[in-house]
């Protein structure tokens, strides 16, 4: 996946009209803890709480121009990719429908509720609201918009552009990314050719859900189960074969991380930063602490990509620390 340098300049704009760049910080106690240099981009910092607004706000504007006709767009969500579109919809004046599985997070429903979007609950896992999203978009002839296009990694790019840009004069070792559907993923790549540098970048998986991991070692998109309790961000059961290609093609390696490595990253990141992050959010602090010797007195990059935990889940997550 390539693109042009006025692309990505183009997307900056559009990304940065609606919000500022995030910050990335390097933390004393994360570095200490690692035994390395550690830098942080803080994504959960968006008008969203996480980085999926960028694609969001560089689809939506491409939308906008090729296809002004289309006034309601449909799509399925584990809740982040859902207020992306809800903001960007919102944005640009349109309808948006988003299916979510039963037993989704409260807490991202209610924050699509109140971007207006009209929330519809179906299956019990992204698979099964993606393909009642599908579905619902040739009964209503409504636009629906992938998980994973050209135009959502364009905008997401622009996250690990602005990474990079402040760490041009001395850019990580590594970057740990967490993957989804993979949008960040090769969102991270586009940026690295981009800004030049030699980084490696590890993609970080559920060790509950690893069909991306899989379909790394085999070559190919290869399904998977998925059973994660916590990172509902990662929680793929199919993927996405043009991810797959990226992922083949740019990563150093892909990576699983339990949802107990998942908590204490998400413990570690309070503790150390008092940053809030979801269980995707910690994953890539988690598979960096999994490679710790491997990068010792290093410079490394983690995303905190997002941080819309429910309130419940993140005291119980704490509170499992507190009696450990």
């Amino acid at each position: 996946m390539r693109f042009t340098r006025e692309e990505i300049d183009a997307a900056q704009r559009t990304v940065h009209a609606a919000m500022p760049p995030t910050p990335q910080y390097t933390w004393p106690l994360l570095s200490q803890r690692l035994g390395a240099t550690l830098w942080a981009k803080h994504e959960n910092h968006t008008p969203v709480g996480a980085f999926k607004i960028r694609g969001g706000l560089t689809y939506f504007e491409t939308l906008a121009r090729e296809h002004p006709e289309v006034r309601h767009v449909i799509s399925a969500t584990r809740g982040n990719h859902g207020q992306s579109l809800g903001f960007a919809a919102r944005r640009h004046g349109l309808a948006a429908t988003i299916v979510v599985p039963h037993g989704n997070s409260q807490e991202k429903n209610a924050a699509m509720r109140a971007l207006g979007v009209t929330l519809v609950e179906h299956g019990d896992d992204f698979q099964a609201a993606s393909e009642h999203a599908a579905l619902l978009a040739e009964r209503d002839a409504l636009h629906r918009v992938p998980s994973f296009h050209r135009e959502l990694v364009r905008g997401v790019s622009t996250a690990y552009v602005e990474f990079f840009s402040a760490l041009k004069d001395a850019p990580p070792d590594v970057l740990f990314v967490p993957i989804g559907l993979g949008s960040g993923f090769a969102g991270a790549a586009v940026a690295r050719a981009h800004c030049g540098v030699a980084t490696k970048i590890i993609g970080v998986v559920s060790a509950h859900a690893t069909a991306y991991r899989d379909s790394f070692r085999a070559g190919k998109p290869v399904e998977s189960p998925v059973s994660t309790r916590l990172a509902d961000g990662m929680a793929c059961r199919v993927p996405v074969p043009e991810s797959v290609e990226v992922i083949l093609r740019e990563a150093d390696d892909v990576i699983t991380v339990t949802d107990d490595e998942v908590a204490e990253a998400m413990r570690i990141l309070f503790s150390d930063t008092h940053n809030v992050a979801e269980g995707a959010g910690a994953a890539a602090l988690a598979g960096a602490l999994q490679q710790q010797a491997r990068w010792r007195g290093k410079t490394v990059g983690i995303s905190v990509s997002g941080g819309n935990v429910d309130s419940d889940m993140f005291a119980g997550v704490l509170a499992r620390s507190a009696s450990s």
